[in-house]
């Protein structure tokens, strides 16, 4: 049997910690890049999904991956070892709080949070991310109820009014 000692275990135990915030932060990276997308495709009549792909690969996963193999019909970027992308999305989160957590709250596993400050680094934007999403859900929500109206205007029919 191979045994793991205990500072191997708690590293462990750390990068998934860290791993799961990152999870967690993508999770809502995304949910806000789908709210944003629909929203543009109900708003723009020429949006094209391709040309914001990259800002929405940045928004949810923090880092452009290339979707080539994974999507054949979405062209790769033209220059993509000349055009360096920052990170975005919950790179931009999770490595700071992971930084802070070492440096300020470096003990056990991470699960426990008792330094407020520390934790705010993660549930601030996720809290921004839900705001922002429920303001793009309420403007799309607005926009389907006004095309609904004017198409049930135009056939005539009152009842919605």
């Amino acid at each position: 049997a191979v045994w793991v000692s205990l500072q191997q275990a708690v590293t462990g135990c750390r990068l998934a910690q860290a791993l799961t915030q990152y999870c967690v932060g993508a999770n809502y990276g995304w949910l806000l890049a789908e709210g944003l997308f629909l929203h543009k495709l109900l708003v723009l009549a020429a949006f094209s999904g391709e040309r914001c792909l990259p800002a929405f690969l940045l928004l949810g996963w923090g880092e452009p991956i290339p979707m080539s193999p994974l999507c054949p019909h979405v062209p790769p970027h033209p220059l993509p070892n000349l055009v360096p992308m920052p990170p975005g999305g919950p790179v931009l989160f999770v490595v700071p709080w992971v930084v802070m957590r070492y440096l300020y709250e470096n003990e056990g596993c991470w699960e426990r949070n008792e330094k407020a400050a520390v934790w705010w680094i993660i549930r601030c934007p996720i809290l921004m991310a839900v705001v922002v999403n429920f303001v793009v859900f309420v403007r799309i929500v607005r926009i389907l109820v006004a095309k609904v109206r004017a198409h049930q205007v135009s056939r005539g029919d009152t009842r919605v009014r």
